[in-house]
């Protein structure tokens, strides 16, 4: 079965301005349950240049994940990538959204949601959560893998085997660098994400954090913070002239 053919045959999860989302089967009969990722061709571009921005963006995106893996980073296993129809294929991960799981300031009763799970749904506390992202995050820029995306929306907390697991989702629009300015804001954008996401998280973040500075290592960590300092007052800066 084609990808293309399979994209019919899956159930359409969400939609973005770059990409659809699918759930669907690799198989048929149906074995094995994966997330399906299209970029579809966008009109405004020319077809070529929209063509070649999908096989990068898939490569690149397909490219982390497995460095990710191979790093101790748990993220969606990847299954299959076809760069020119735009569509990879990796592991469908059953679970929460950090964000659902933490509360919504957006959502403070939680309405929106389809269920009820909590953090003892997954057997951790906030303060176990918290040191799960930093140890995460940290072996993710050890590896030169910067997200560019970093939000609870985009972080799940998923079982299996009886383990509970961070997986990270959604590297779209990541790259590599192993340039310490780049970890720095991708560290503030998830700072941003928490405050304005989880109003009452300040302290939930600064664990976050520590986590993440052990897991770097003190040398590494004093450079990065140095410089996550400079992007916060630039970012404040930028706040006040509006």
């Amino acid at each position: 079965m084609s990808l293309y053919k399979l994209l019919d045959a899956s159930e359409l999860v969400s939609q973005g301005a770059e990409a659809k989302v699918y759930k669907g089967f690799l198989t048929s009969p149906p074995s094995q349950l994966v997330l399906l990722k299209y970029r579809f061709p966008k009109k405004y571009r020319h077809p070529s240049l929209s063509a070649q921005l999908t096989r990068t963006r898939i490569t690149s995106e397909a490219r982390a994940l497995v460095r990710c893996v191979r790093n101790g980073v748990r993220v969606p296993d990847v299954r299959v990538v076809d760069v020119e129809s735009g569509i990879i294929a990796m592991e469908w991960i059953n679970g929460h959204t950090v964000r659902s799981l933490l509360g919504d300031s957006e959502d403070p009763d939680n309405q929106q949601r389809e269920d009820t799970a909590s953090l003892e749904t997954y057997g951790v506390s906030q303060e176990q959560l918290m040191i799960l992202i930093g140890q995460a995050l940290g072996r993710m820029h050890k590896a030169d893998i910067i997200h560019s995306d970093l939000t609870t929306s985009n972080m799940m907390i998923h079982s299996k085997n009886g383990r509970t697991e961070l997986v990270l989702i959604d590297f779209g629009l990541s790259f590599q660098s192993n340039l310490v300015e780049d970890k720095a804001v991708d560290l503030y954008v998830l700072e941003r994400a928490f405050s304005s996401t989880h109003p009452q998280s300040e302290g939930l973040y600064a664990a976050v954090l520590d986590s993440y500075a052990t897991e770097l290592g003190t040398k590494a960590w004093i450079t990065v913070k140095k410089r996550l300092d400079d992007v916060r007052l630039r970012g404040r800066k930028r706040s006040m002239v509006g």
